[in-house]
């Protein structure tokens, strides 16, 4: 059966990409398939993979049509993963798309890769989304 694997974000300096995203999400480095070219990362508390590096020699897309959504659960704490993420090597996108009232903050990681840190309560579901 086909199943999605883990998200896989090219970067130019595996090192510098494996700092940033185990601090950013609180991964860690498995040994699994480590090579020069490839880092798995997972969950720290054991439950499995969770993001895939592979260097790669291409610039990063500054339009990716693929992304990473980072959730958050209020403004407040949108607000603060942004400032600890710029904090971690993180830079804010001067983005043109925004929407009027978005829900989102457009950030790159220090390869230049597109994220963005989401707050759900103001998502268009967020209304209707259950309480955890």
């Amino acid at each position: 059966m086909l199943r999605i694997g883990i998200p896989v974000i090219g970067v130019t300096d595996l090192p510098r990409a494996v700092a940033f995203w185990t601090r950013a999400l609180d991964l860690v480095v498995a040994e699994e398939w480590k090579s020069e070219t490839w880092r798995t990362l997972d969950h720290a508390d054991g439950s499995g993979q969770a993001l895939g590096l592979l260097r790669s020699t291409s610039p990063a897309e500054p339009r990716p049509r693929l992304h990473l959504d980072l959730f958050t659960d209020t403004t407040e704490e949108q607000q603060a993963e942004v400032r600890r993420l710029i904090g971690l090597g993180a830079q804010a996108v001067d983005w043109d798309l925004y929407p009027p009232e978005p829900d989102f903050v457009v950030l790159a990681d220090p390869d230049g890769n597109i994220f963005c840190v989401v707050d759900l309560s103001r998502a268009p579901s967020g209304g209707d989304r259950p309480a955890s």
